[in-house]
């Protein structure tokens, strides 16, 4: 196949749009915002992504942070490991490297939470380096180009795409090649069987194009069901100072270490007597008053499903049991991180 870096690379410096860690980009900020897209569209992470560095401006800021601070910077993002992660190298990467980030893809490969993703970015958009950074975007483009209909959650066939990856990369301009894939994928060749031919600087040179099957492509093994766990909310009161119980969950599995109304997982309380008797259990008075429903709600984890329960209880004056606290606004909005999962129970909490 003819070399598409030409076309490509002259449709980007025309179509790319500004986004701070493209303007400013540093190793740092391509790090941050790698990381933080990983899970999240451009446009619903620019506001956590500016927050995060104007904050923790740098890695030695991000290595000292309190870790409770880190969560409420990351809130509303998702998938907390990855800030912890980011919080893990960012430590090393002081005792190792003097607080920069390393110049070398395989040591920033080494790196907790750093996958080869995220250091062939961060290697070739930060430092310049000759290697490949192959995400879904890019992926869908050459499964498209190549008319390829192997399965990209197949080893083997990532390998064999990014082996083209890197025939098409221009030796002097590695970054701003893997940025033209990765904002190609996000502009113009969409998921879903919509891609924008007739707006693509590949056009000329994609066989799915011109076999009539780009809106077919990629192929993607198919996804194992998730596990699906009833869950219990239930939103506890305080009713002499109105402020809300918090419960920290364990240091390791999902959402470790974080911050929840009491949650009882894989049961769901179906009356106000079982409500009442799950609080005690914790070590609560549950008082004389009754228990009232809120509406149901789910969250959808990588692998497995919360369906939720909700209950609002008003309990008196007391101690929070060992591994909780009370809190009423203030700490709800400026401290404790309260996970996505929780979103649906968020305006109760809120007021």
């Amino acid at each position: 196949m003819e070399k598409i870096a030409p076309a490509l690379l002259d449709w980007f410096y025309r179509n790319r749009r500004s986004l701070p860690f493209r303007d400013d980009p540093t190793p740092y900020h391509i790090w941050v915002s790698e990381i933080m897209l990983q899970q999240t569209r451009v446009a619903a992470a620019l506001p956590y992504y500016e927050r995060f560095v104007r904050e923790l401006p740098d890695i030695p800021a991000l290595a000292a942070c309190p870790p409770e601070r880190l969560d409420k910077l990351w809130e509303g993002l998702g998938y907390y490991r990855r800030v912890h992660s980011m919080q893990k190298a960012a430590q090393l990467v002081c005792r190792q490297y003097g607080g920069l980030l390393p110049a070398s893809y395989d040591a920033l490969l080494a790196l907790p939470g750093i996958g080869p993703y995220t250091a062939g970015a961060i290697a070739s958009i930060g430092f310049g380096l000759a290697v490949p950074a192959v995400d879904g975007n890019v992926l869908r483009v050459f499964a498209r180009l190549y008319n390829d209909g192997g399965s990209i959650t197949e080893p083997a066939v990532k390998k064999r795409f990014t082996a083209r990856v890197m025939e098409h990369q221009p030796p002097d301009a590695p970054g701003d090649y893997n940025q033209a894939l990765m904002e190609l994928g996000a502009l113009v060749c969409l998921p879903g069987g919509a891609p924008l031919c007739g707006q693509c600087p590949l056009a000329p040179f994609c066989e799915g194009r011109k076999a009539g099957a780009a809106q077919d492509l990629p192929h993607k093994a198919e996804a194992k069901p998730r596990r699906v766990l009833p869950v219990t909310v239930v939103l506890v009161r305080s009713g002499a100072s109105g402020e809300w119980l918090l419960q920290k969950r364990p240091a390791a599995g999902l959402l470790a270490g974080l911050w929840q109304p009491p949650a009882f997982e894989g049961v769901r309380l179906d009356g106000p007597q079982a409500v009442r008797q799950a609080l005690a259990g914790l070590g609560l008075d549950p008082g004389g008053s009754q228990p009232s429903p809120l509406p149901a709600a789910r969250h959808i984890f990588s692998h497995v499903e919360w369906q939720m329960t909700g209950w609002l209880a008003d309990v008196p004056a007391q101690d929070a049991p060992e591994g909780c606290v009370w809190t009423g606004a203030g700490g709800l909005e400026g401290r404790y991180a309260l996970p996505g999962a929780f979103k649906a129970y968020r305006p109760f909490l809120f007021g």
